[in-house]
């Protein structure tokens, strides 16, 4: 039993900007995947080039890898 409490609260919490940045890091890297094997740009695709609803995708897919850069430090704690 004691086994089984400690192991729930090693668990990290997820909340919800949490998963958003985790899915947005997922799309980015699988977007620039698709960019190096096959030069296909799904974004660029999907909103059009250089327009701005693909630029804030790029943001904040950008931003997302920054928050998750900065995560471990909370995981710590």
């Amino acid at each position: 039993m004691e086994v089984r409490k400690m192991d729930e609260e090693k668990k990290i919490k997820t909340d919800w900007p949490g998963w958003i940045t985790f899915v947005l890091v997922i799309i980015g890297g699988l977007n620039w995947g698709l960019v190096g094997l096959i030069n296909f740009d799904l974004v660029a695709a999907l909103f059009g080039e250089e327009t701005l609803l693909a630029r804030i995708v790029y943001s904040l897919v950008g931003l997302s890898a920054i928050y998750l850069l900065l995560l471990p430090p909370k995981i710590g704690k």
